[in-house]
């Protein structure tokens, strides 16, 4: 139906993907709006179904209301089908059906595809949208059994499987939603290796990308990665071990968080910590409870974010691992930024910069909106917020659900630019670069 619509107006791909979103979001407000949606069956009020609606749509977690005691069943499994279409992308859920029914995909049904999925090109969107679909199947099918054989030691068999496939489901697709009550996250379960290693493998999966994905696997045959997966597996695992290191280093001594674990609890919760901060918003660990310095740190991770073509959000691995590259070719006098024995072009450098400097801007400008409509809330809390927010994270400091109407406004935006945003701005520059026919005189000004 979205698709039909879309046609009918001639949008151009990355407007489609926005009105798309934005159509979901309102479907989902107004079936949370609805009586069934809420346990004490009188609905959501709008401005917090949107909210919902938005958080779960553009796969952030950041919620205002309790997600396993406000919501029904019914509530929950809206807000887990929004989750699920956030993280794949409406485009590729629409082949999904397309597909079954035998329809041939059209050119612009691949263009918007293409754009959805952050490809520089059509050739292969079609196989990549399947590879998608059937990883995203098999990966959530193995977590939520896995995660149901743990929470049945915990709960009756058909509450574990749901919890279970409902926890795989958020934390696969980055989205950090729980039913564990009171805003409680997975802090029960701090110290549990099967909890922590199975969300921390779904995150990561999700978070590297399906083009990344779709490499590994075909990797058997073909025998070699392209530059832009080993970018990203090496930003990765640098981002995910730094981080655990850190908070390891910076919360030991907190009695409120690590000091009263033991060694295998500090090493799973710092690990748990350094992984969904990366856009996934599950914690083990009171996020309000950690030092300022640990906070500091999350909000860089927030802001990196996952990788191009995931679920996650951020200004992503890539752009971050580019713009790192630059500044140490700088130093060293170099002119070029060499990754694994190839040269990244110099626009690509100049898309990082872009996308970098809008997401400071978008997180800036926000933070001091909200400085002035939440005169009470601590600076920390503002801008952790609303970095999480924009990178699509989740993780919160107690904040969002006491913000203000203009608040929840300033937040549903900043979710939804964070999702869209930085992603579309980069296949613009990349697509829609115009032949310049004359230059400008060179001219120095003095820097730094």
């Amino acid at each position: 139906m979205i698709r039909k619509w879309t046609d009918k107006l001639q949008l151009d791909p990355p407007k489609t993907l926005v009105l798309g979103f934005a159509l979901i979001i309102l479907l989902g407000t107004f079936l949370l709006t609805l009586p069934s949606a809420t346990v004490n069956g009188q609905g959501l009020p709008w401005l917090d179904s949107l909210f919902t609606a938005t958080s779960a749509t553009c796969v952030t977690g950041l919620v205002v209301v309790d997600t396993g005691t406000t919501f029904t069943t019914f509530g929950q499994m809206v807000i887990l089908t929004l989750i699920q279409i956030g993280g794949l992308g409406f485009m590729t859920v629409g082949t999904f059906f397309s597909l079954i029914m035998r329809k041939k995909i059209s050119l612009r049904e691949r263009l918007i595809l293409q754009e959805s999925l952050n490809q520089m090109t059509m050739e292969g969107v079609v196989r990549l949208a399947k590879m998608i679909l059937i990883f995203t199947a098999l990966a959530e099918l193995i977590g939520g059994v896995l995660l149901s054989i743990r929470f049945a030691f915990d709960f009756p068999l058909p509450k574990a499987i749901y919890f279970g496939f409902f926890h795989a489901i958020s934390n696969f697709n980055n989205a950090g939603f729980d039913l564990m009550g009171d805003f409680a996250s997975l802090t029960g379960y701090v110290d549990d290796p099967v909890v922590t290693l199975v969300v921390c493998f779904l995150i990561i999966l999700g978070g590297i990308g399906f083009i990344v994905v779709s490499e590994l696997y075909d990797y058997r045959h073909n025998r070699r990665l392209s530059l832009h997966t080993k970018v990203v597996l090496s930003a990765t695992a640098i981002l995910v071990m730094a981080g655990t290191v850190m908070i390891f280093i910076l919360e030991y001594t907190n009695p409120k968080t690590l000091q009263p674990l033991s060694i295998q609890g500090k090493v799973l919760s710092s690990f748990f910590q350094s992984v969904t901060a990366r856009t996934a918003g599950s914690n083990s660990l009171n996020i309000g409870d950690m030092h300022q310095s640990s906070l500091f740190l999350i909000i860089l991770l927030m802001f990196i974010g996952a990788s191009p073509g995931s679920t996650g959000g951020g200004i992503k691995t890539t752009t971050f691992a580019t713009l790192i590259g630059a500044v140490i070719a700088q130093i060293k006098g170099k002119e070029d930024v060499i990754f694994f024995r190839q040269r990244i072009l110099s626009h690509m450098i100049y898309k990082s910069l872009t996308v970098t400097m809008t997401g400071l801007f978008i997180v800036m400008a926000v933070t001091m909106a909200l400085s002035i409509t939440e005169v009470g809330a601590r600076f920390e809390m503002i801008l952790f917020e609303v970095t999480s927010a924009f990178a699509t994270t989740g993780l919160s400091m107690g904040l969002t659900p006491s913000l203000s109407p203009i608040g929840k406004i300033l937040i549903i935006v900043t979710m939804f630019t964070g999702r869209l945003g930085p992603l579309t701005i980069a296949f613009a520059l990349a697509q829609r670069r115009q032949k310049e026919y004359f230059r400008y005189p060179k001219g120095k000004i003095t820097i730094g």
